[in-house]
């Protein structure tokens, strides 16, 4: 027996419900399709504002990075003109300071390390490292360049002892103990120059 015309119980006939349905299902699928698009054209704003942040994001580490460089450029000018005052009212008597940085190389000319500030005299050097924010990385770094330097100067048969220092904008509390176990004298940033922070109990390492 065929539905058609048939009177269902909530008084619609059967063409009238079926046509509902369809309407319902054109509602949904349409719904559906704006949903669709909406969800893509999000994905598309997403991926734009991911991409529009990375650059952002690149650009901050870029400037981090260069106002990092230029501390260090300024940092080497004020710590350099006191520095051999500082280490010498501790008895070192450095005569000659190294202000722009050496570099070391190998036999072939290859960049072995580098360092920022040295002061020497005929017993001993005095390697010092400037950085914005010093990190433990960097205190490890040093103890590389400082057994770098060591092996250097031992194949010019130079035997004079090696000590380590390390310069900063601003110091964590963390990093400053670490420095300090690590047997580098500490120089902090204080107004416009640089003040060094040495505990009772510390006793620089000997490379």
């Amino acid at each position: 027996m065929s539905e058609s015309g048939k009177v269902l119980p909530n008084g619609e006939t059967f063409e009238e419900f079926w046509a509902s349905l369809q309407e319902i299902k054109a509602i949904i699928e349409k719904s559906s399709k704006e949903a669709d698009k909406r969800f893509i054209k999000f994905e598309k704003e997403a991926e734009e504002r991911s991409k529009d942040l990375d650059k952002r994001f690149k650009e901050t580490d870029r400037i981090i990075g260069d106002l990092g460089n230029r501390f260090g450029e300024l940092a080497e000018h004020l710590v350099a003109p006191g520095i051999a005052e500082k280490f010498n009212e501790l008895g070192y008597h450095f005569d000659a300071v190294l202000p722009g940085g050496l570099v070391l190389k190998d036999e072939k000319g290859n960049v072995l390390t580098e360092v920022d500030i040295m002061l020497e005299n005929c017993d001993c050097i005095m390697a010092v490292e400037v950085k914005t924010k010093p990190k433990i990385k960097d205190i490890e770094h040093h103890i590389k360049r400082l057994e770098i330097l060591r092996n250097h100067r031992n194949k010019r048969n130079d035997s004079r002892k090696i000590y380590g220092a390390l310069a900063g904008a601003v110091f964590g509390h963390d990093e400053k103990m670490a420095t300090i176990n690590a047997g580098f004298y500490v120089l902090e940033q204080s107004g416009d120059t640089m003040k060094m922070d040495i505990p009772d109990n510390f006793f620089p390492k000997q490379w």
